[in-house]
Parts: C-alpha cells; sequence; structure tokens
C-alpha cells in the first residue's frame, strides 16, 4: 500500500520500526502492535498534506520562465503514441504464447522480452510458458546456449532446475570440453546462468572461472554488438544488474542484432518512456510528500537509526578492535537494510499482506543475505577506494588487525562472504517459497544497488558520474523512438 493511500480509510500495513543499538529486537506481530501509534502520526500528516493539493495546483498555474539548457521533464504521452504501445502489447502478449518451431525460439523471445524490461505486462503469460518448458524436458538434446539459457530463465523465475544439466560438456577428466571455447555465444550465456547457482553447485563455480577467462580472452576479437553483450556481462551479469538500468542499455543493443523483432523493439521504446514519465512524477510527489510533512522534527526516532553507529564510532574513538564476529554482529545492524526490506513492500498493493510484513520484520535468510552484500561491499569499497571517513569504522581492518593478513586477503574474505550471500539469496527464490517472487524481487534489488553503487567505490556517498549517469539514463534521457 502506497503511503498516501492511507488516506482513504484502507489500514497501513507497514510495521516500521527503528530500535536503539543494545535495545531488544522487536519481532513478529509485537512490532506490528509497537508502530500504531506512528502509523496514526503519519496518516494525520498525509490528511494534512493533502489538503494543501489545491494551493499547490493553483501555483502551477503561474507562469515559468526557463533559461537555455534547462532539464524539464515532460507532462505525457501524446494519444497517438499510447494508443501504437497498447496494439503492440497485444501482438507481443500474442507472440509469448504463440507456439514456435523449439524451446530455443521460445526461451530467446522470452529472454529479450525481460531484459527490455516489459516483462512486468506479461507475468502470466511468461510463468505459464516456462512452466511448460519445466516440465517438457528436451534438455538432453540442447546445445551450450539453450541448456544454459533454459537454466538461468527458469531459475529466475524459482523453478528448482538441476546443475547436472551441464555435465554433459565436461570431459573425462571432469574439465570442461576445451571445444566450448569457440561457442561464444554459448559461453556467455553460461556465465550469466552460474550466476544464480546456490550452494553445493561447484559445476557453477568452476563454469564462471571458465567462462570468465575465456571470455575475457575473446573480446577483443569479437564483432559488435556481440562484443558489447560479452563486455558488458563481464562488468555486470543479468542477475546482480538492476533491471531498468539494464533494460536502458539492453535496447540500445538489442536494435543492432540482425534477427531482433521490431515490435517488440518498438514496444520496448515506448514503454521505457511511458514508465520513465510515471517515475519522474512519482519522484516529484514523493520529494513534495517528504518536505511538507517535515519528519524530522515530526517523527524523529526516523534519526534514531543513526545512533545505531554508536558502537562503531565509539570503537573508532577508542582505537578499540573488536573481533571480527563482533564487528560483523554490529555492522549488519547498523546498514538499516532490514528496515528498507520492509519499507521496500509499501505500494506493492494486495499481493503485500500482513504476514508479508511479519515474515519480512523476523529477518529470514534471504534479507540477511541482502544485509551481508550491503555492509560489505561498502566496507571493502571504502577501504579500497581510500574513501572512508574518519569517523566510519573499517571492518577490513578490524580482520587485518585479527588475522595478522595483508589488505588484499582480508578483501578475499569479505568478497566469499558476498558470494556466499548472493548464493543464499538465489536459494531464497527457489520453489516451493513461503512469498511470492514480486516480493522476492524486492529484496534481490536491495542486493542489486549495492553491486551497481558499490562496485567501483562508494557511489552512494560520493555522487559521481556514473552515478549521475544512471539518473540520467533512467529519469531524464527519453529513448528515441
Amino acid at each position: 500500500m502506497a503511503p498516501y493511500e492511507a488516506l482513504y480509510g484502507r489500514k497501513c500495513r507497514t510495521p516500521l520500526c527503528w530500535t536503539e543499538l543494545g535495545e531488544r529486537q522487536i519481532l513478529g506481530p509485537e512490532l506490528v502492535s509497537e508502530t500504531k501509534n506512528t502509523v496514526k502520526v503519519i496518516r494525520d500528516c498525509l490528511k494534512a498534506a493533502s489538503d494543501q493539493q489545491k494551493s499547490y495546483a493553483n501555483l502551477k498555474r503561474k507562469d515559468i520562465e526557463f533559461l537555455v539548457g534547462d532539464q524539464v521533464f515532460l507532462k505525457d504521452i501524446d494519444a497517438e503514441t499510447e494508443q501504437r504501445h497498447q496494439q503492440l502489447e497485444g501482438g507481443v502478449r500474442k507472440m509469448i504464447v504463440a507456439p514456435m518451431a523449439n524451446s530455443t525460439q521460445k526461451l530467446t523471445f522470452i529472454d529479450s522480452v525481460q531484459r527490455l524490461g516489459v516483462s512486468y505486462r506479461f507475468t502470466k503469460e511468461i510463468e505459464d510458458e516456462l512452466e511448460n518448458i519445466y516440465h517438457n524436458n528436451n534438455d538432453a538434446e540442447n546445445d551450450l546456449y539453450t541448456t544454459s539459457l533454459r537454466f538461468r530463465l527458469l531459475r529466475e523465475h524459482g523453478f528448482n532446475v538441476s546443475c547436472e544439466v551441464f555435465n554433459k560438456f565436461k570431459d573425462e577428466q571432469g574439465d570442461f570440453k576445451s571445444s566450448l571455447t569457440s561457442d561464444v555465444r554459448g559461453l556467455l550465456d553460461l556465465y550469466e546462468a552460474s550466476y544464480l547457482r546456490v550452494h553445493g553447485e561447484d559445476i557453477l563455480d568452476e563454469a564462471i572461472s571458465f567462462t570468465t577467462d575465456h571470455l575475457t580472452l575473446a573480446v577483443a576479437t569479437l564483432e559488435y554488438p556481440l562484443s558489447e553483450h560479452v563486455s558488458h556481462a563481464l562488468k555486470k551479469s543479468i542477475r546482480r544488474g538492476l533491471p531498468r538500468i539494464e533494460a536502458r542499455h539492453y535496447l540500445s543493443v538489442y536494435q543492432d542484432i540482425e534477427s531482433h523483432n521490431t515490435a517488440l523493439l518498438e514496444f520496448a521504446k515506448i514503454d521505457f518512456n511511458m514508465l520513465q514519465l510515471l517515475h519522474r512524477k512519482e519522484l516529484s510527489e514523493i520529494c513534495r510528500w517528504w518536505k511538507d510533512l517535515d519528519f524530522k522534527r515530526k517523527l524523529p526516532y526516523m534519526i534514531q537509526l543513526a545512533q545505531a553507529f554508536l558502537m562503531e564510532a565509539k570503537w573508532t574513538l577508542q582505537n578499540h578492535k573488536p573481533s571480527f564476529e563482533e564487528f560483523k554482529a554490529t555492522a549488519l545492524q547498523t546498514t538499516g537494510y532490514a528496515m528498507l526490506a520492509i519499507t521496500a513492500l509499501v505500494g506493492m498493493g494486495d499481493i503485500v499482506t500482513p504476514e508479508t510484513f511479519t515474515w519480512a520484520a523476523n529477518n529470514p535468510k534471504i534479507i540477511q543475505a541482502s544485509t551481508i552484500i550491503c555492509r560489505f561491499m561498502d566496507d571493502v569499497a571504502e577501504h579500497k577506494f581510500k574513501q572512508r571517513r574518519e569517523d566510519d569504522f573499517s571492518g577490513i581492518e578490524c580482520y587485518m588487525e585479527e588475522y595478522g593478513v595483508m589488505v588484499q586477503e582480508a578483501y578475499n574474505v569479505f568478497y566469499k562472504h558476498i558470494e556466499s550471500a548472493w548464493k543464499d539469496v538465489n536459494k531464497g527464490f527457489l520453489k516451493p517459497t513461503k512469498m511470492p517472487i514480486e516480493v522476492l524481487n524486492r529484496i534481490l534489488n536491495l542486493a542489486r544497488v549495492m553491486n551497481v553503487l558499490y562496485s567501483e567505490g562508494d557511489g552512494y556517498t560520493y555522487v559521481g558520474k556514473a552515478t549521475k549517469g544512471i539518473i540520467s539514463i533512467l529519469l531524464i534521457e527519453p529513448v528515441t523512438l
């Protein structure tokens, strides 16, 4: 339920609670009860903000002058384009469910729909098609490309397909066959599939090393657009990239694929621009909502989360070196990711129930894993790129001090924790699950945010060219139709 929907009589189902470091953790139904007063304050504030909407509308009628170079937001998509979008949507839906010559064509088309960022409009159709592909298993006849693509798509949707399907690509010595190195397209999809691995899937651990090495060697010899596919994947796998950012990139590359579907491409471009306009409007409302409700004054507990950093600050000021486990227990609490996981569920509609919030408030494994990814990537990035503030405690230095190791070895240990956490995230998607995949995707996206912002430094605290570029392509620059 979106915050403003509280104005319309629906009960707010956001059991948010900020606890001071060292206080008893409040979980489950008790957490919901604890925050009823907070919810009432929010509802009252929202009502007050709503009463001011008429004045906002009047202010909008003022004449506004812009200077050359000023960036402004478009109001809406024209009626003709919107009608074309509806026509194309119907056509794409028919193509998804239509019989195709083989499973490779079907899988490739579904993959394109997903990577172009429009799969949210065809959720049921895609799920039904993948369900059929999962049960009609003819994987023994598939090549490396199809086997890998099938594995990735099914795993993304929670189907527990076995990694043993890749055994046929190994030789008698247990190594991947040398002949695979010439199949760049197949290597690329095996690389992407490997990022869906869970604990105990050694063959996929081997596959990442094998494909990374050979794709790195091959990329300089490839022609566009395959070269762009490979170089981009080596920087950011599909699994760990944010869907909207990846869709924007894939739009620019997909149109250069000789076999691309023109109707799908046109639909995806229009859809991206329409969604971009929606996001602009939502961002505008959120900014206004936040400013007018004056949460810093009316809801002082919102700044209490910062006090959770007190223990780390004391460690720094007192020059205390805690054990790594002591650091880990405190550091994971100070990330605030458990809180973000709960707030990320707001606005999802009826798919989110009180039971969903209770589940999230009890810190399930997938949220724990997302929290580890957040904190450990932050620690490595800040230390590696020398962006740590003087009053900020370093987990890397803590580990080096306790175990007497060099900095690179400490980085490697943290990277191992991060990779292990990603496996836990992937495990959380495998059916049967307690929560719908839409809910799990919210948690996954929190982990993806860190992977995007912290891969080359602290892109959150120190906003640079890369982060600004992401904001620009997502919210400012429309796709050329």
